[in-house]
């Protein structure tokens, strides 16, 4: 079974994530923060992870950043939610490693879709 990371400071996020991703039978693992999300990306080996941008701490593009600079998980496909809409804050999060930028308020769909294509998984 695939394994999905949520950090999103916002429990309703991740609840609302959590119900769509298990709903597609993907295992989901949830972190309140950045830094939490780390330490759960090397232990719990996620097949992709869904990173708050705006998060108390350590945000999510500067978690990005740190997850692509460790060979244990440069590998892993990010994907990047937040209010944040512009170009600049889209470039950056790209930049950062990010393979999806997402702006919120999203549709769960949408993030389940982009899920499903990073991870080559047949809808």
């Amino acid at each position: 079974m695939r394994r999905i990371l949520i950090a999103d400071d916002e429990f309703n996020i991740r609840n609302i994530l959590e119900f769509s991703l298990h709903a597609e039978g993907l295992d989901v693992i949830e972190a309140e923060n950045g830094e939490q999300a780390l330490q759960s990306a090397l232990s719990e080996a996620p097949d992709l992870i869904i990173l708050d941008v705006m998060m108390p701490g350590l945000g999510g593009v500067e978690t990005c950043r740190r997850l692509k600079a460790d060979v244990r998980t440069a590998h892993i496909p990010v994907i990047l939610l937040t209010a944040r809409s512009s170009g600049d804050d889209r470039r950056e999060g790209l930049e950062a490693g990010a393979a999806r930028y997402i702006t919120k308020p999203f549709s769960p769909h949408k993030v389940v879709e982009a899920v499903q294509d990073l991870l080559g998984v047949a809808r």
